[in-house]
Formats: structure tokens, sequence, C-alpha cells
């Protein structure tokens, strides 16, 4: 369910000697929220008509082991998503 090799994401091979473990933080609840986060946001983009070709995510885990996600998407998709985002916004003031 939760595959390095998920369609969308690029994680780089683990290496643990690049990250300070703390005992007690679950790290791997964070990464796996982190990662559901980012399969969600690539299915509501695409639902949207936004094209998500090229459209990056990485799932990671912050000292706290909250989840984090870095996306990177082409210029296209980025107008893409602050039209939606526009669009929202004025439903919301007119709704």
């Amino acid at each position: 369910m939760h595959d390095r090799e998920d369609a969308g994401s690029e994680n780089e091979p683990f290496d643990p000697d690049d990250v300070l473990w703390v005992r007690g933080v679950d790290y791997l609840a964070g990464w796996r929220d982190a990662t559901d986060a980012g399969s969600a946001l690539m299915v509501a983009l695409a639902a949207a008509g936004v094209d998500t070709t090229g459209l990056t995510w990485q799932a990671s885990t912050a000292a706290d082991g909250a989840g984090s996600l870095r996306v990177a998407l082409p210029a296209a998709a980025a107008r893409d998503v602050a039209a939606l985002v526009r669009a929202v916004a004025r439903l919301g003031r007119t709704g």
C-alpha cells in the first residue's frame, strides 16, 4: 500500500545516516500520512482536470514525526492549481 515506488513519488533510497532519530517518535506513521496525502493530491488534481504530467512528490517526516510532502510541478500545472484555488475562493464568497 505504501510502496516506495508509488506512481508520482520520487523517493530516494533510504539512508539512516541522513536522519536524526528520536526515541519514541513514530516516523513511519508520519511518512504514511504524507504518502497518503500525496496520492490523494494527485487523484484530486487529475479529477479537477489538472495535467499531472511532470508533477512529482516526495513524502518524508519532520523531526517530530509529522508527515511532510514536497511537491514539484510544472509552471502550467501551477497556473491550473492557482485558477482552481481562485475559483473555490469565489464560490466561498458567493455561496
